[in-house]
């Protein structure tokens, strides 16, 4: 397995604005649906080792933060011609088996994704209630093959800290995933 990092954005950027359909409830999800909320977004995907390692975290996430008023989305953006099991069916099946309370956005012309500067498969974006970045990084220490058990440490920290008004530890680590599948047109 290839090891590609998160970008690492500036702290404090915007949240880049987005429209993408949820492929479970087919309805179309703007950004503007979470104002005054914090937001996670999540790019992820279904085929990628390192977002299967954490799937039960992230249904645990959606369920332990979304009741405590943080928004929360999940966005594929892989090329569905060359990885047809990340296009919108087969993301749908995924949400459903994996107990996703979050939206799981499709992104299929990859502007989400180009907009986010987003890198890796997962890539963890966190914004305030105002929607400037406040933590992005990986979820915890853990990844496929290792020891350290999936806890969402790092992440809980950042979305714990918003939740009292503080800001979160400026310590954040890059994420490490698969790169998103870009289509040929895009290849970066």
């Amino acid at each position: 397995m290839a090891l590609t990092p998160s970008s690492m954005i500036p702290l404090g950027s915007p949240c880049p604005p987005f429209a993408l359909t949820d492929v479970v409830s087919n309805r179309v999800v703007r950004t503007a649906d979470f104002a005054g909320k914090p937001l996670l977004v999540a790019f992820i995907c279904n085929h990628c080792p390192f977002v299967v390692h954490i799937q039960a975290e992230l249904a645990r996430l959606g369920v332990d933060y979304q009741s405590r008023g943080v928004a929360m989305v999940g966005i594929c953006s892989n090329d569905p011609v060359s990885y047809p099991q990340d296009g919108p069916g087969p993301m749908a099946v995924m949400a459903k088996s994996q107990g996703w309370t979050f939206p799981y956005l499709h992104d299929g012309n990859q502007s989400v994704a180009q907009a986010f500067n987003a890198a890796c498969t997962p890539d963890f974006f966190l914004f305030d209630a105002l929607h400037r970045l406040v933590y992005r990084g990986q979820l915890d220490a853990s990844r496929p093959k290792t020891q350290d058990p999936v806890t969402g440490k790092d992440l809980r920290a950042a979305l714990d800290a918003i939740l009292r008004g503080e800001s979160p530890s400026a310590d954040q680590r890059p994420s490490l995933g698969c790169n998103i599948k870009w289509a040929d047109a895009m290849s970066r």
